[in-house]
């Protein structure tokens, strides 16, 4: 488009563009941090935030086509254009309470796409604000769509669909159904994060509540239950023995184990240590009684409650290297981990209850 020749106005209008330019760059940018850190003062997590200033050549080609309907480079709303693309279609609307919070949004010129389209032409299209840029006469557009939509559009507009190149009526049926189904998985995504907020409300206020037997062992409710810090009174009572310090681990590894020790609920992880407490301190004795260990680990205690509760329901050396090696990786060294716990452990008091 670099040949085109404007009459004098739009020529007029490109110089002003020309001159204007820098600061359409610097706006740009800052509208950009400005966006993305409100959406990170409101939690709000996009899959990406573009930005560009329209190139002249993209502004020549406008002009060629609508020069006359603009008086000044004022008119055209696109010089700078934001495009903030959600994980889901309800963090749309979301987005767009944002940024109608941030700028003046210029109602007459905005359009909410989703609601004009055509319902036999399922027209996969984005919510789309015309807002000021702070601090001066221009404008600049700001579109909010979902990666689906995001992927509808960039495809429709690679095939010529929507665009007014004339396709065999086969193709446009089958991306048409596409639209659909696209459509669909966006309400179903929203949908499934919608009633997993409902499911973990729930467990938290069952967790709260105490009713443990009714909650499944999950990611979800395993975290729950690390909130009431149910190992803390037993780490507490191990690291007396030696007067040591407790170094805070993470204790999610330990969900998988449970699980493969059979437990179902978090009142079976509840029970465990209700009755393998006492076995658990017993092998932390064996251990560290006759050591000089001042800094003890927080995984100790459901370890050893793991450990307890293998030795006591007979899986032995197969379930306590089973145990190691799902914490630390298959290795020989498991195995003499575990024959070595076999044998301090036989004689405990535990053992013979």
């Amino acid at each position: 488009m670099g040949n085109i020749v404007l009459d004098p106005h739009s020529e007029a209008i490109i110089e002003e563009y020309r001159t204007n330019l820098q600061s359409f760059q610097d706006a740009s940018a800052s509208l950009t941090d400005k966006v993305r850190g409100a959406l990170s003062s409101a939690g709000i997590l996009v899959a990406s935030i573009e930005s560009r200033v329209k190139e002249e050549s993209s502004l020549r080609g406008k002009l060629e086509l609508k020069g006359s309907k603009y008086n000044t480079l004022s008119d055209i709303t696109d010089i700078v254009g934001l495009r903030v693309i959600t994980f889901y279609i309800d963090d749309v609307d979301k987005v767009a309470s944002m940024v109608e919070r941030l700028f003046n949004v210029d109602w007459e010129n905005s359009v909410d796409k989703r609601k004009v389209h055509e319902i036999d032409s399922f027209g996969y299209m984005s919510l789309h604000y015309v807002c000021a840029i702070p601090d001066s006469t221009y404008r600049f557009e700001i579109q909010i769509r979902t990666v689906l939509q995001h992927a509808w559009a960039n495809m429709s507009h690679d095939t010529g669909y929507k665009s007014g190149v004339e396709i065999p009526k086969r193709y446009m049926r089958e991306m048409s159904r596409l639209a659909g189904m696209l459509e669909l998985v966006d309400d179903e995504f929203s949908r499934i994060r919608t009633e997993l907020s409902d499911y973990r409300r729930s467990v938290k206020a069952l967790v709260a509540s105490g009713n443990l037997e009714e909650v499944p062992l999950d990611g979800d409710s395993y975290k729950s239950y690390l909130e009431l810090k149910p190992f803390v009174q037993l780490n507490r009572k191990i690291a007396a023995v030696n007067q040591a310090e407790i170094h805070e681990v993470s204790l999610m590894p330990y969900l998988a184990i449970f699980k493969a020790l059979g437990f179902k609920t978090l009142g079976d992880l509840n029970n465990l240590v209700k009755e393998y407490t006492e076995g658990a301190y017993q092998i932390a004795c064996y251990q560290i009684g006759v050591t000089d260990l001042d800094i003890i680990s927080s995984s100790i205690g459901p370890q050893n409650l793991c450990i307890a509760y293998i030795l006591k329901m007979g899986g032995g050396r197969a379930g306590i290297k089973m145990m190691f090696d799902a914490l630390n990786g298959k290795s020989p060294g498991n195995e003499v981990i575990a024959d070595l716990l076999i044998e301090q452990s036989k004689d405990l008091p535990f053992m013979n209850q």
